[in-house]
């Protein structure tokens, strides 16, 4: 197991402090990050506050992640260690549903895994995010990050960024066009 340092809520009225907790040891296709830079997301509030009401504490939030990779698995074939990684709101999902099959982890019809406050394929360790020092997530659920853009600038568009940005490229939104 990976010590790891990072902030958590340890319940819905309490403020983010420091917290200590275990990350798994990367397997065949992860990569392990040590995170630079995290985005700082409305939802990352309202699941510290238990604002939906299926919070799980301690909770450590933050889906807008940007870190270096230090370790890759013997089957990664995305990333070598240097590289920079985005992780997003997902770090996995059953692969093998039409949704999944079609590029739609989003929509998997046997749940995905959120980057925290998520139950793992194991059936009992919970997610942990990106206020912390490190992650472990399967290379299919990482990004590219060029080593030639900003990675501070660049975390909040894994999520904020990405949620304005895909609708607009979806419907064909460009120069001329008009959006309300």
């Amino acid at each position: 197991m990976i010590p790891v340092r990072g902030y958590a809520a340890q319940d819905a009225r309490s403020p983010l402090a420091p917290f200590q907790f275990e990350r798994r040891e990367p397997g065949p296709r992860d990569v392990q990050l040590d995170i630079l830079y995290c985005g700082v997301c409305h939802g990352d509030l309202t699941m510290a506050r238990d604002e939906l009401g299926f919070s799980r504490f301690p909770l450590v939030p933050g889906h807008e992640i940007v870190g270096r990779v230090v370790r890759a698995g013997h089957e990664v074939t995305k990333f070598k260690t240097g590289d920079l990684a985005g992780v997003g709101c997902l770090v996995d999902s059953c692969r093998t549903c039409d949704s999944c099959q079609e590029g739609l982890e989003q929509y998997c019809t046997s749940g995905n895994v959120q980057t925290y406050n998520a139950l793992e394929k194991d059936g009992k360790t919970y997610t942990l995010g990106g206020y912390s020092e490190a992650i472990v997530v399967d290379q299919d659920f990482a990004l590219r990050i060029p080593a030639n853009l900003d990675p501070a600038a660049v975390a909040p568009l894994l999520c904020a960024g990405i949620t304005t940005y895909s609708p607009l490229r979806r419907q064909g939104v460009g120069p001329g066009k008009r959006v309300g």
